[in-house]
């Protein structure tokens, strides 16, 4: 027990005054001589004794009376150390992540949340609260009610660390408060439990659907097309109990296209076609009907009118393989002699390939150099008698290295640099018993750049650095059979993509998104990219023939958007939401040290308000002391 005024117990000492003064007998007492005293003996003696008892008793109550008061006076109190701090600051995290869309016992999970902290909020609480895309500092119970039903579900989702991280952003800097962070959630399977610092409280409440089942549309992609057809994959899988078959429809903008089912009988994930008309301008979307998690019904893409790469090669050796390779709809190939060069090509050009010139005249090194500072890309393959002064001005022009002497030996080419952008997405696994090309001469580089391929001793083959491609030998049949490798289509054919990087069928919101729009800005003049409801302005960077966009945390909601320059469409790209919230897999908080786990709001707040409460006792003594005043009454009344 804890007193609120524990000084005014000093006072109990001034109780010892009746006791001395009881003890002490101050009043004399006289004697009167009486004529027969020895029959008045008896009932002197009973007297007496019967008058001592009652005092006593009469005294007793005083005191009990005095000390009751006393006590009461000083405000006895019993409370934890929590209840004792004054300062106390509470962070609340509300999980409105996709994955809450799930249906507990009284529906979804994130909105019978917010029914309930709207009802257990206490009045006079002043707290601070953050969701996965909004946060609120030291607002008051009366404005978080005001905003607390509007929170609307969330592409993005934190992991316990950066909601650790998020909440100590808004606790104060102060030692002393007590400091507590609630935290509900579906604890969906996510990164491992942090340690939780010393000066903070963590509370969970876990919310639970009741039956974790979800069906998704997790990609689609092109598996074939030709001059009239493109025929979609479309990948969809389950969780859980589910029906057996699913419609799922394709759409055009708002228009049904085609319609089938998903037979779910055998196999948890299953593939279905569509076949379309290809023709430009194609804004699709799948749809199937499902009630749990409905983020993941609808998928977004859109096919553009084709932007057809163009490629350029000057040559002095036969390039009869770059002909068959770019001979492609998607490509504008272009070859020109190196006794011809035609200088007003070169800037509207995506690719160049400089196909084994003897030298490089510096009229044509200028036009390279400013070729790929506007953004433009080049392969060099130097011939076995390529003038090297020529060679190695060109590349410290792009700051790469230089050619040195070249080497009259057979080299295989074995190490493939697997991560490397040109073949990501190409192997479904390393290869190592690859059917490895080789060539029979090549120069020593000294250089800077990134390896593509290597030859088995691990010098470079093909080098990278930024928009500039090199290979150290020639690809003609005589030095190399590098030209009837597999190895050959994706390094040239991706080097293609990449110079100009077109939209794809779709992207992923909260991710980076690169893409290339191929456009020629004038001065001052940006993209846009717009829907019915939004409209942002991306990170862009302008070249000479194209504009490359990024985009990451914008835009925020799936759809089909259109690229405006000015007022004029130049293409449409899709985003959709990321399937990881899909997956209704979750983490046991019991498991996370040092944090107590709740089935409920109102049980956690009712817990915090025990824990913060103060049981005050001063009413009880001063009933008490009342008590015993009556009590004396009644003895000095009744007591004979």
């Amino acid at each position: 027990m804890q007193f609120k005024h524990p000084e005014l117990l000093y006072a109990l000492f001034l109780l010892l005054i009746p006791i001395f003064i009881h003890l002490f007998q101050l009043r004399r007492f006289q004697k009167v001589d009486f004529t027969n005293v020895a029959f008045l003996k008896k009932v002197t003696i009973e007297t007496r004794k019967s008058s001592q008892l009652k005092k006593w008793l009469t005294l007793l109550m005083r005191l009990l009376a005095m000390a009751c008061l006393i006590i009461a006076f000083a405000q006895p109190f019993t409370a934890t150390k929590t209840a004792l701090n004054t300062e106390k600051e509470t962070v609340i995290y509300l999980d409105n992540s996709f994955s809450m869309q799930a249906k507990g016992g009284e529906g979804p999970l994130l909105q019978r949340s917010l029914q309930n902290l709207y009802s257990q909020v206490s009045e006079t609480q002043k707290f601070s609260w953050f969701t996965n895309d909004f946060s609120k500092k030291n607002t008051t119970a009366s404005d978080f009610k005001n905003e607390i039903l509007s929170v609307e579900y969330s592409a993005k989702q934190l992991s316990p660390q950066e909601v650790l991280l998020k909440a100590n952003q808004l606790f104060s800097k102060d030692k002393n408060s007590t400091k507590r962070l609630i935290y509900i959630s579906d604890f969906q399977l996510n990164d491992a439990f942090p340690e939780i610092p010393e000066d903070i409280i963590v509370d969970a409440v876990q919310l639970k659907p009741i039956a974790a089942s979800n069906i998704t549309i997790d990609s689609i992609y092109t598996s074939s097309k030709n001059a009239g057809n493109i025929q979609l994959k479309v990948d969809v899988s389950k969780q859980g109990e589910v029906p057996n078959n699913i419609p799922v429809s394709l759409y055009k903008e708002n228009t049904l296209i085609a319609k089938t089912a998903v037979d779910f009988t055998e196999k948890a994930q299953n593939t279905i076609l569509f076949d379309i008309e290809n023709t430009a301008g194609f804004n699709g979307r799948i749809e199937l009907s499902e009630q749990n998690i409905p983020f993941d019904n609808n998928l977004f893409f859109n096919i553009n009118s084709p932007n057809k790469i163009k490629i350029l090669s000057i040559n002095q050796a036969n390039a009869s393989f770059l002909q068959q390779l770019f001979d492609q709809p998607e490509f504008e190939y272009i070859q020109q002699t190196f006794s011809n060069i035609n200088y007003n090509d070169l800037p509207s050009q995506n690719l160049i390939i400089l196909n084994e010139l003897t030298k490089i005249p510096n009229s044509l090194q200028i036009a390279l150099k400013s070729f790929v500072n506007a953004g433009g890309s080049i392969f060099v393959i130097p011939p076995k008698d390529a003038n090297l002064l020529d060679y190695n001005t060109l590349l410290n022009n792009f700051k790469i290295g230089n050619f040195s002497v070249l080497n009259e030996q057979e080299k295989r080419i074995t190490q493939i640099s697997f991560d490397h952008p040109l073949y990501k997405n190409v192997f479904e696994k390393q290869v190592l018993n690859f059917q490895y090309p080789k060539v029979n001469s090549f120069f020593n580089v000294n250089s800077n750049a990134s390896s593509v391929l290597k030859f088995e001793d691990g010098k470079p083959f093909i080098l990278q650095k930024g928009n500039v491609y090199i290979s150290s030998a020639s690809l003609n049949l005589e030095n190399s059979n590098f030209q009837s490798s597999p190895l050959i289509v994706p390094t040239l054919y991706n080097m293609a993509q990449q110079s100009l990087t077109l939209p794809k069928l779709y992207y992923i919101i909260g991710k980076r998104n690169d893409f290339s729009v191929a456009v020629s800005l004038m001065q001052d003049e940006i993209i846009t990219i717009k829907d019915d409801v939004t409209s942002f302005i991306p990170l862009q960077q302008t070249k000479a023939n194209k504009v490359n966009i990024t985009t990451t945390e914008e835009p925020n909601a799936a759809g089909t958007y259109q690229i405006y320059n000015d007022n004029t469409i130049i293409e449409r790209v899709s985003y959709n939401y990321s399937r990881k919230e899909s997956l209704l897999q979750y983490a046991n908080p019991e498991d996370w040290a040092d944090v107590i786990v709740y089935n409920s709001e109102k049980k956690l707040f009712d817990s915090i308000a025990k824990a913060n409460s103060i049981n005050s006792f001063w009413k009880w003594f001063a009933i008490f002391a009342l008590l015993f005043l009556i009590l004396e009454m009644l003895i000095l009344k009744f007591y004979k």
